[in-house]
């Protein structure tokens, strides 16, 4: 088993990622963290395979770890999960030596692909150290085990909806413990309340959401949305 570190400030989006990872065969869940040093912990107790890692954590930056870990001699992989998407980022992220680097909201489908062409490196390199490097062919192997197709799209979208962002609030509404409205939706999640809105109506029309009514003293009722299980 590849055992994972999940790190990320929110630990409900911490929480969603857990749940993805013990969706793929091979990976278990080693531990959760949500600041840079817990995370930093986790490494040190010398468990962790491969750290799913946020740039944007309290103490310090994702990749300001990866340094760190770096300066202290840690190898651990690591594979960035976050909504910094600047060129300036993503480059850093090369050079420190992240495998992956995946921008929030994503799918399943391309959190999967990316832990399976890794769990695909670790057997790549697994058999051609066993032999020692023979020549450009074996390391065109090792290099070639990180490639990743663009996972297919989910037919059936209105349009102006994107799959990472239904996967987003269906990650949310299946983990919350009871039904939630627009306005926490898109605070749990970054959207805006308008778009939070849109993504629920359709997913309530779908048929994979339960809409109730919450009566206050004045005004009118709130909508909230409730996680429908297949």
């Amino acid at each position: 088993m590849i055992d994972v570190l999940v790190v990320d400030d929110d630990f409900r989006v911490a929480e969603i990622n857990a749940k993805y990872v013990g969706k793929v065969p091979g990976f278990r869940v080693a531990a959760r963290a949500h600041s840079a040093a817990q995370a930093l912990a986790a490494v040190e107790r010398g468990t962790i395979d491969l750290v799913l890692l946020d740039h944007y954590l309290p103490d310090r930056t994702g990749l300001e770890l990866v340094h760190h870990m770096r300066e202290q001699g840690h190898g651990t992989d690591v594979i960035m999960i976050t909504a910094a998407s600047d060129v300036t980022t993503v480059q850093r992220a090369m050079r420190l030596g992240a495998l992956h680097y995946l921008v929030k909201p994503f799918t399943f489908a391309a959190l999967r692909t990316r832990l399976d062409s890794y769990a695909a490196l670790r057997r790549t390199v697994d058999r051609v150290g066993g032999r020692g490097l023979t020549g450009q062919e074996q390391v065109d192997r090792i290099f070639g085990a990180l490639r990743t197709s663009p996972a297919p799209s989910a037919p059936g979208l209105p349009s102006g909806h994107s799959e990472p962002t239904t996967d987003l609030i269906c990650g949310v509404l299946h983990s919350a413990d009871h039904p939630l409205s627009a306005h926490e939706v898109a605070a749990e999640t970054g959207l805006s309340r308008s778009t939070a809105q849109r993504y629920l109506r359709h997913l309530e029309q779908a048929g994979r959401l339960r809409l109730s009514l919450k009566y206050g003293d004045t005004g009118r009722p709130e909508h909230r949305y409730a996680w429908v299980a297949p």
